[in-house]
Protein backbone atom coordinates (compact mmCIF):
# COMPACT_ATOMS: atom_id res chain seq x y z
CA UNK A 1 0.00 0.00 0.00
CA UNK A 2 1.15 3.49 -0.79
CA UNK A 3 1.94 5.92 1.98
CA UNK A 4 0.15 9.26 2.08
CA UNK A 5 1.82 12.49 1.05
CA UNK A 6 0.89 15.40 3.33
CA UNK A 7 1.35 19.06 2.46
CA UNK A 8 1.54 20.62 5.91
CA UNK A 9 1.26 24.36 6.43
CA UNK A 10 3.42 25.32 9.42
CA UNK A 11 2.39 28.97 9.63
CA UNK A 12 4.39 32.18 9.34
CA UNK A 13 7.08 31.61 11.97
CA UNK A 14 5.78 31.32 15.52
CA UNK A 15 5.70 27.59 16.43
CA UNK A 16 2.62 28.24 18.60
CA UNK A 17 0.71 29.03 15.40
CA UNK A 18 1.01 25.42 14.21
CA UNK A 19 -2.44 23.85 14.05
CA UNK A 20 -3.17 20.79 16.17
CA UNK A 21 -3.51 18.70 13.03
CA UNK A 22 -0.15 19.89 11.72
CA UNK A 23 1.52 19.03 15.03
CA UNK A 24 -0.01 15.55 15.07
CA UNK A 25 1.01 14.70 11.52
CA UNK A 26 4.53 16.10 11.88
CA UNK A 27 5.01 14.00 15.01
CA UNK A 28 3.71 10.81 13.39
CA UNK A 29 5.09 10.93 9.82
CA UNK A 30 8.21 8.72 9.62
CA UNK A 31 9.54 10.88 6.77
CA UNK A 32 9.70 14.68 6.82
CA UNK A 33 10.60 16.84 3.83
CA UNK A 34 11.01 20.61 3.60
CA UNK A 35 12.42 23.38 1.40
CA UNK A 36 15.82 24.78 2.35
CA UNK A 37 18.48 27.11 1.00
CA UNK A 38 21.84 26.08 -0.47
CA UNK A 39 23.36 25.95 3.03
CA UNK A 40 20.64 23.60 4.26
CA UNK A 41 18.78 26.12 6.47
CA UNK A 42 15.02 25.69 6.49
CA UNK A 43 12.61 28.10 8.14
CA UNK A 44 9.82 25.53 7.79
CA UNK A 45 11.82 22.91 9.68
CA UNK A 46 12.84 25.35 12.39
CA UNK A 47 9.18 26.22 12.99
CA UNK A 48 8.29 22.53 13.32
CA UNK A 49 11.42 21.46 15.26
CA UNK A 50 9.60 20.74 18.53
CA UNK A 51 6.88 18.74 16.78
CA UNK A 52 9.53 16.74 14.92
CA UNK A 53 11.32 15.97 18.19
CA UNK A 54 8.11 15.01 19.95
CA UNK A 55 8.39 11.38 18.87
CA UNK A 56 11.21 9.03 17.98
CA UNK A 57 11.07 6.06 15.61
CA UNK A 58 12.93 2.77 16.21
CA UNK A 59 14.41 2.92 12.72
CA UNK A 60 15.01 6.65 12.95
CA UNK A 61 13.11 9.45 11.28
CA UNK A 62 14.21 10.18 7.74
CA UNK A 63 14.39 13.70 6.34
CA UNK A 64 14.39 14.86 2.73
CA UNK A 65 15.64 18.46 2.49
CA UNK A 66 14.84 20.14 -0.83
CA UNK A 67 17.43 22.83 -1.70
CA UNK A 68 15.75 25.45 -3.84
CA UNK A 69 17.82 27.89 -5.93
CA UNK A 70 16.85 31.56 -5.66
CA UNK A 71 16.92 32.42 -9.36
CA UNK A 72 14.65 33.90 -12.00
CA UNK A 73 15.63 30.96 -14.21
CA UNK A 74 13.00 28.29 -13.53
CA UNK A 75 15.01 25.37 -14.92
CA UNK A 76 17.14 24.73 -11.77
CA UNK A 77 14.04 24.84 -9.56
CA UNK A 78 12.20 22.39 -11.81
CA UNK A 79 15.14 20.01 -11.61
CA UNK A 80 15.16 20.33 -7.81
CA UNK A 81 11.44 19.54 -7.61
CA UNK A 82 11.87 16.59 -9.99
CA UNK A 83 14.61 15.11 -7.78
CA UNK A 84 12.62 15.72 -4.62
CA UNK A 85 9.48 14.15 -6.10
CA UNK A 86 11.35 10.97 -6.97
CA UNK A 87 12.89 10.72 -3.49
CA UNK A 88 9.50 11.28 -1.87
CA UNK A 89 7.75 8.81 -4.18
CA UNK A 90 10.32 6.15 -3.30
CA UNK A 91 9.31 6.49 0.37
CA UNK A 92 5.59 6.53 -0.46
CA UNK A 93 5.97 3.38 -2.57
CA UNK A 94 7.32 1.63 0.53
CA UNK A 95 4.18 2.58 2.44
CA UNK A 96 5.78 5.39 4.45
CA UNK A 97 3.85 8.58 5.13
CA UNK A 98 5.72 11.73 4.08
CA UNK A 99 5.00 15.18 5.49
CA UNK A 100 6.21 18.15 3.45
CA UNK A 101 6.54 21.27 5.59
CA UNK A 102 5.57 24.55 3.99
CA UNK A 103 5.82 28.06 5.48
CA UNK A 104 2.39 29.63 5.76
CA UNK A 105 -0.17 27.65 3.76
CA UNK A 106 0.75 24.99 1.16
CA UNK A 107 -1.46 26.47 -1.56
CA UNK A 108 -0.80 30.17 -0.93
CA UNK A 109 2.42 30.90 -2.84
CA UNK A 110 3.77 27.69 -1.30
CA UNK A 111 6.53 25.52 -2.74
CA UNK A 112 4.42 22.46 -1.96
CA UNK A 113 2.21 23.09 -5.00
CA UNK A 114 5.03 22.13 -7.37
CA UNK A 115 5.47 18.77 -5.64
CA UNK A 116 1.69 18.32 -5.58
CA UNK A 117 1.69 18.56 -9.39
CA UNK A 118 4.33 15.83 -9.59
CA UNK A 119 3.01 13.43 -6.94
CA UNK A 120 -0.76 13.75 -6.41
CA UNK A 121 -1.73 11.59 -9.39
CA UNK A 122 0.56 8.77 -8.25
CA UNK A 123 -0.04 8.67 -4.48
CA UNK A 124 -2.75 9.67 -1.99
CA UNK A 125 -2.21 13.30 -1.07
CA UNK A 126 -3.75 15.42 1.69
CA UNK A 127 -3.47 19.15 2.35
CA UNK A 128 -3.25 20.62 5.84
CA UNK A 129 -3.96 24.37 5.69
CA UNK A 130 -1.76 26.75 7.67
CA UNK A 131 -1.94 30.32 8.91
CA UNK A 132 -0.68 32.55 6.12
CA UNK A 133 1.83 35.38 6.29
CA UNK A 134 -0.95 37.61 4.94
CA UNK A 135 -3.10 37.23 8.04
CA UNK A 136 -0.08 37.20 10.35
CA UNK A 137 1.05 40.56 8.95
CA UNK A 138 -2.41 42.06 9.41
CA UNK A 139 -2.38 40.85 13.02
CA UNK A 140 1.08 42.34 13.59
CA UNK A 141 -0.04 45.67 12.12
CA UNK A 142 -3.24 45.62 14.14
CA UNK A 143 -5.40 46.58 11.18
CA UNK A 144 -7.97 44.58 9.22
CA UNK A 145 -7.08 43.76 5.63
CA UNK A 146 -10.42 44.86 4.19
CA UNK A 147 -14.04 45.31 5.23
CA UNK A 148 -17.54 44.79 3.88
CA UNK A 149 -17.49 45.03 0.06
CA UNK A 150 -13.90 46.28 -0.28
CA UNK A 151 -11.58 44.36 -2.59
CA UNK A 152 -8.25 43.03 -1.31
CA UNK A 153 -5.56 42.52 -3.97
CA UNK A 154 -2.55 40.26 -3.34
CA UNK A 155 0.49 41.01 -5.50
CA UNK A 156 3.97 39.48 -5.75
CA UNK A 157 6.76 42.06 -5.48
CA UNK A 158 8.46 40.37 -8.44
CA UNK A 159 6.11 42.12 -10.91
CA UNK A 160 7.80 44.75 -13.04
CA UNK A 161 7.22 48.37 -12.04
CA UNK A 162 4.72 49.18 -14.81
CA UNK A 163 2.56 46.12 -14.08
CA UNK A 164 2.70 46.80 -10.36
CA UNK A 165 1.69 50.43 -10.86
CA UNK A 166 -1.23 49.39 -13.04
CA UNK A 167 -2.46 46.90 -10.46
CA UNK A 168 -2.24 49.44 -7.63
CA UNK A 169 -3.75 52.51 -9.30
CA UNK A 170 -7.32 51.96 -8.14
CA UNK A 171 -6.68 49.60 -5.25
CA UNK A 172 -8.64 49.84 -1.99
CA UNK A 173 -6.52 47.34 -0.07
CA UNK A 174 -3.42 45.46 -1.17
CA UNK A 175 -0.78 43.10 0.13
CA UNK A 176 2.58 43.04 -1.67
CA UNK A 177 4.40 39.85 -0.77
CA UNK A 178 8.04 38.74 -0.52
CA UNK A 179 9.38 42.25 -0.94
CA UNK A 180 13.06 41.51 -0.22
CA UNK A 181 15.38 42.87 -2.89
CA UNK A 182 12.42 44.42 -4.73
CA UNK A 183 11.79 46.93 -1.94
CA UNK A 184 13.09 50.05 -3.69
CA UNK A 185 11.06 49.30 -6.82
CA UNK A 186 7.86 48.77 -4.84
CA UNK A 187 8.48 51.81 -2.64
CA UNK A 188 9.04 53.93 -5.74
CA UNK A 189 5.76 52.80 -7.32
CA UNK A 190 3.81 53.51 -4.13
CA UNK A 191 5.47 56.92 -3.90
CA UNK A 192 4.43 57.83 -7.45
CA UNK A 193 0.86 56.80 -6.66
CA UNK A 194 0.77 58.85 -3.45
CA UNK A 195 0.33 55.73 -1.32
CA UNK A 196 3.38 55.92 0.96
CA UNK A 197 1.33 57.29 3.85
CA UNK A 198 -1.27 54.57 3.34
CA UNK A 199 1.20 51.68 3.62
CA UNK A 200 3.14 49.78 6.26
CA UNK A 201 6.02 47.31 6.10
CA UNK A 202 5.93 44.13 8.18
CA UNK A 203 9.07 42.00 8.46
CA UNK A 204 9.29 38.49 9.95
CA UNK A 205 5.68 38.46 11.13
CA UNK A 206 5.11 36.44 14.33
CA UNK A 207 8.83 35.76 14.80
CA UNK A 208 11.08 37.19 17.56
CA UNK A 209 12.66 39.65 15.09
CA UNK A 210 9.30 40.96 13.85
CA UNK A 211 9.26 44.63 12.82
CA UNK A 212 6.28 46.82 11.88
CA UNK A 213 6.84 50.32 10.51
CA UNK A 214 5.01 52.92 8.43
CA UNK A 215 6.43 52.60 4.93
CA UNK A 216 7.23 56.31 4.70
CA UNK A 217 9.70 55.87 7.59
CA UNK A 218 11.64 53.00 5.99
CA UNK A 219 14.77 54.08 4.07
CA UNK A 220 15.74 52.64 0.71
CA UNK A 221 17.61 49.36 0.54
CA UNK A 222 16.80 45.66 0.30
CA UNK A 223 14.66 44.19 3.06
CA UNK A 224 14.50 40.59 4.34
CA UNK A 225 12.88 38.09 1.96
CA UNK A 226 9.96 37.53 4.32
CA UNK A 227 8.70 41.11 4.21
CA UNK A 228 5.27 42.32 3.21
CA UNK A 229 3.80 45.74 2.47
CA UNK A 230 0.14 46.28 3.36
CA UNK A 231 -1.68 49.15 1.68
CA UNK A 232 -5.10 50.51 2.66
CA UNK A 233 -6.86 53.55 1.28
CA UNK A 234 -10.45 52.37 1.42
CA UNK A 235 -13.27 54.43 2.88
CA UNK A 236 -14.26 52.02 5.65
CA UNK A 237 -13.97 53.65 9.07
CA UNK A 238 -13.48 50.29 10.80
Amino acid sequence: MSGTFYGIGVGPGDPELLTLKAQRLIATCPVISYPCNAEGHSLARSIAADAIAARTFPEGRREIPVPLPMSNDRAPAREAYDRAAEAICAELAEGHGVGFLCEGDPFFYGSFMYLFQRIAERHPTRIVPGITSLTACAAALGRPLAARSEVLKVLPATLDADRLEGELKAVESAAIMKVGRHFDKVRGVLGRLGLLDHAALVEAASRPDEQVRPLAQVPEGARPYFSMILVYRGAEGW
